[in-house]
């Protein structure tokens, strides 16, 4: 735009009073005030004027629309800019390096949550809280998590911890005892890089049990998970369970060798539908970027 500027400037001082011009014979001319032609020389015309000063208006409009483009787009061809969208199964925020092109950077996650409790449902009905590592994105068809299971079975609420290695199915961990409004921390870390072995870390502070396990996993870490999942059983997506709501608190994750909050990276926001009917809303996150609510809507 400045270029522009500039050229519009001198296009107009070519046009303007008196001016000195040297001669081959060493006398000097005048320019004609009054715009009537030199010897030789025609008169320019009116139109070219016009013409030129268009020209230059027109370049000035699309530098401007050229800046406006870049400041709209940018971000979306970047993959930095933030997303939401609708899944059949999960619903909370995912994270990565980039939303377009993810780097295998992620090596831990962690976060903290309270047990629900589960409304009654006159139809077994099932829900899942975990955190994870993977599996967000297309081809990617490695997933390391962990969490608490929330179900209705036959009316009665049944709470358990576990953890799951895909495509492997997941191992209940038989000696946390869990019950509604135990306060649960997680996290799964990359122990040991060289050797790709993950440590699965889970707590229920209320009951002052622990679980601790090392595994080995080919993990792509392309991404970050803090999630509430309408499970599949026998690959066939079940009725969510009423879990009321579950805040999910203390969101972080290792990206590059930084420990980082949802906020501090590209995310992408996920609310649970079945047949574009909403079962969960996904609160914006805290201030704090680290802290969010999942309300359940529906059971689809």
């Amino acid at each position: 735009m400045c270029i522009a500027a500039s050229m519009l400037s001198q296009s107009l001082n070519n046009h303007k009073g008196f001016g000195v011009a040297s001669r081959q014979d060493g006398r000097e001319k005048r320019t004609n005030v009054l715009n009537e032609p030199p010897e030789n020389e025609l008169p320019e015309k009116p139109r070219m004027k016009k013409g030129r000063i268009f020209a230059i208006l027109l370049i000035i409009l699309l530098d401007c629309a050229l800046v406006f483009s870049l400041i709209l787009f940018f971000p979306l061809l970047t993959g930095s800019t933030n997303r939401s969208v609708n899944s059949l199964d999960w619903s909370g925020y995912v994270v990565a390096t980039n939303l377009n092109n993810p780097q295998p950077s992620v090596t831990a996650i962690e976060a903290s949550w309270t047990v629900p409790e589960i409304g009654f449902s006159a139809r077994d009905s099932f829900s899942a809280a975990w955190i994870g590592v993977g599996g967000q994105f297309d081809g990617d068809n490695t997933l390391i998590q962990m969490g608490t299971e929330q179900d209705s079975i036959n009316g009665v609420g049944t709470y358990s911890a576990w953890y799951e290695l895909l495509p492997e199915n997941e191992v209940t961990i038989d000696s946390l005892s869990v019950s509604p409004g135990d306060r649960i921390t997680a996290s799964i870390s990359l122990s040991d890089p060289s050797t790709n072995t993950w440590s699965l870390e889970i707590h229920d502070l209320n009951g002052g049990q622990s679980f601790q396990n090392s595994v080995i996993y080919a993990s792509s870490m392309l991404s970050a998970e803090w999630i509430v999942e309408r499970p599949r059983i026998n690959n066939v997506l079940r009725n969510l369970a009423d879990f009321s709501e579950l805040t999910f608190t203390g969101c972080e994750a290792t990206v590059g060798d930084k420990v980082e909050t949802i906020s501090s990276l590209p995310f992408i926001e996920v609310t649970l539908i079945n047949q574009n009917a909403e079962l969960t809303s996904v609160s914006p996150l805290a201030s704090n970027g680290s802290s969010f609510t999942i309300n359940y809507l529906a059971n689809g």
